[in-house]
């Protein structure tokens, strides 16, 4: 059918609007990579755009040769991927029961992660429980206090309530536990809801700061991002040979913008090779259960 000159023009304004928004979303990340390869001389001037001038490594070489951004770059890996399994597994476990038939005090849970979503205890308090629980100066102060969120748990509700209940009856016929179910049936099952799920904690465990600017105080423990933030918002660079005191401003932040691009690489390497089930996953859970 011949389009309408209404709808050629809704196409028109559609398409200029994503890509102008595309654009806004992409030129920061374009920039901040040309800017890293740049010699210090065109940054001081301002003439870097996207495209890098003055081709330098210099201070990818004071970045990767930096003993701390190494260690905080592991730690920042093994608590991203090890936050992510747990946080999984604690919230596939909660979401799994209030997603099937009615059971005793499903109404309650399912309230009570409904009232966790929008209410918290706040800061002191979870710094009370870290405190008591030995977790302080230690790997758990990162991953158990943030372990579940309310809004993942519904989401995965949402997933798994649109697998058909007769499976779970006909593996019970067969002799099935409700775990075993739950890891060998429905996880599979639900496999693009679990992948979004997992990439919504895969990414707020890469990003997150704040909880060990609380937590930690061991150095080595640190991830990636309190070195990123020590670089970037305080300019603490004397460490990687730089000093600001004594003029070195160009090469600073030259590191900066490098310092960025090694922190958000692999997350950006990540997502295009789950993109289909972030697609398929996010229809899945948009269907009200």
């Amino acid at each position: 059918m011949k389009a309408s000159k209404s709808r050629i023009v809704f196409q028109c304004f559609n398409y200029t609007f994503l890509f102008l928004l595309g654009a806004a979303a992409v030129y920061p990340v374009l920039y901040v990579l040309a800017a890293s390869f740049s010699s210090y001389e065109f940054l001081a001037q301002g003439k870097v755009g996207i495209i890098p001038m003055g081709f330098n490594i210099e201070a990818y070489k004071r970045i990767l040769t930096y003993p701390l951004i190494g260690r905080a770059y592991f730690n920042t890996i093994f608590y991203t991927v090890s936050g992510t399994a747990i946080s999984l597994v604690l919230s596939a476990l909660a979401a799994y029961p209030i997603s099937r038939r009615p059971f005793p005090g499903q109404a309650f849970m399912s309230g009570v992660i409904v009232v966790a979503m929008l209410f918290s205890a706040g800061m002191i308090p979870t710094y009370i429980v870290v405190t008591k629980l030995n977790m302080y100066n230690t790997i758990w102060s990162l991953l158990i206090p943030t372990a579940v969120s309310s809004f993942n748990v519904v989401l995965l509700k949402n997933f798994f309530q649109q697998i058909p209940y007769e499976l779970e009856e006909s593996a019970q016929l067969d002799g099935c536990s409700q775990l075993r179910i739950l890891f060998q049936i429905i996880l599979p099952l639900a496999k693009p809801g679990v992948v979004t799920v997992g990439l919504f904690y895969a990414v707020a465990q890469w990003n997150s700061y704040f909880p060990a600017m609380l937590y930690l105080r061991d150095r080595e423990l640190v991830p990636m991002q309190i070195i990123l933030r020590d670089i970037v918002i305080q300019n603490q660079t004397t460490e990687l040979g730089i000093d600001l005191v004594k003029g070195s401003d160009q090469i600073s932040e030259s590191v900066k913008y490098s310092t960025i691009m090694v922190a958000t690489l692999p997350i950006m390497m990540v997502y295009p090779f789950i993109q289909k089930y972030f697609v398929k996953g996010i229809m899945i859970g948009s269907v009200k259960g």
